[in-house]
């Protein structure tokens, strides 16, 4: 899911559950849109715990200087209405269905 300001959306022809691509300088990912007011405008959000949101996709390799963790929450993004995820994406929710199916017992 990606957090977007109504006012950011509507800029950008996005309407709620919308597919959106966010691109960075590292890469690019596609979610779903979810219209907020609890961020400013100018900002989004998401998570980056979930290996399909490809947020680690868009993050730079930058870290903290004290923990050494990656730099999550301070990476310039470009979103724009798309229609499905992207091609990585797809290709890896069929590799993770197909290793869920390996781990179901043959039905006897």
């Amino acid at each position: 899911m990606f957090e977007i300001h109504p006012h950011d959306a509507e800029e950008r022809g996005i309407e709620e559950g919308d597919w959106v691509g966010i691109t960075s300088r590292a890469g690019e990912t596609v979610l779903r849109a979810k219209l907020t007011e609890r961020l400013p405008t100018g900002v989004v959000y998401t998570t980056f715990h979930h290996p399909f949101s490809g947020a680690n996709v868009i993050t730079t390799d930058n870290s903290d200087w004290a923990a050494n963790c990656p730099e999550y929450k301070v990476t310039a993004v470009q979103a724009e209405k798309v229609r499905s995820p992207s091609s990585w994406q797809q290709r890896y929710k069929a590799f993770a269905n197909n290793q869920q199916g390996l781990l179901q017992p043959d039905s006897v």
